[in-house]
This record gives structure tokens, sequence and C-alpha cells, in this order.
């Protein structure tokens, strides 16, 4: 019970809200994205929600590999993003540009365009992956709160 607690104090203090970027993938990841939302995982018990505007985020969360026509959108919605900002890069793809590796309409991976904060592999990552990073995070930044972010 005491984790739990503690878990909802760092909750109470930090409402994190994020837009969804598409950089280039296949869409696995943004179906997976969608379950937490649902009443199963129910991602707003926790104070985190998706929002459709980069001016109203906290944590941009990408997915796909950053590809050449979609590195300019991404940069924007960086800079569009307030500070205390954070990058997730959500999926194999986003990591590293997984199987578009090498491919001319690639530019790499989340890493070669923005800082990257925190990363939650897989092919998809499953919602319960997914909710235990965002978390992760959460905690992590009440543990630090002289924390800026990564830009």
């Amino acid at each position: 019970m005491r984790g739990r607690q503690t878990m909802f104090g760092i909750i109470a203090r930090n409402i994190w809200k994020g837009p969804q970027v598409d950089a280039g993938s296949c869409n696995a990841c943004e179906l997976e994205i969608h379950a937490p939302n649902n009443p199963l995982h129910d991602l707003e018990r926790f104070g985190l929600s998706f929002v459709a505007s980069p001016r109203h985020a906290d944590v941009p969360l990408v997915t796909g590999p950053v590809t050449t026509n979609m590195r300019e959108a991404l940069l924007r919605t960086w800079e569009a993003t307030p500070d205390p900002k954070w990058v997730v890069a959500l999926g194999h793809c986003a990591i590293d540009s997984g199987l578009f590796a090498g491919s001319y309409a690639v530019a790499g991976g989340v890493e070669k365009v923005l800082p990257v904060d925190l990363v939650i592999p897989g092919r998809p990552p499953t919602p319960q992956e997914i909710l235990a990073g965002l978390l992760g995070l959460v905690e992590a930044e009440a543990r630090q709160p002289s924390l800026t972010g990564g830009g």
C-alpha cells in the first residue's frame, strides 16, 4: 500500500500530457498507444493523457523511424512543446530505425534528431510496457525535481 500511496502522491503533483508523433511508422505502435486509454488500463487515473497540440504537452511520444519528410515536422513539434519537456521513443523503429535502417528515406532513430529521455522497446510494445515506461519517467522526474528535460 505504501508504494501505491507514493505513486499517487507523485502523480498528484504532475499532470503529464503528450502529443503522439508518427515519424514514419507502420502504425503497429499507434494501435498499442490507444490501449492504455481504455478502461482496463485507464492512463488518465495516473495523471497522464494524450493531447492534440504540442503547445499543451510535456512529453512528445514518437513512434517510427524518423523519415526525411517528417524530420522538420518533428523538430517543429519539439520547438512548440513548452519547457520543461521530455521525449519518449516508442518501439524499436523509433529507437534505431528497426527494419527501415539504411533506407534512403530514413534519417534514423529519434535520437538522431532530438534528445531522447526514455526509450520503450518493443515491436510494438504492449500497453503494460508503455504504461510502465511512462510511469517510470514520472517517478524519475519526481525523484529529481531539478531535472529540466532534454531541452
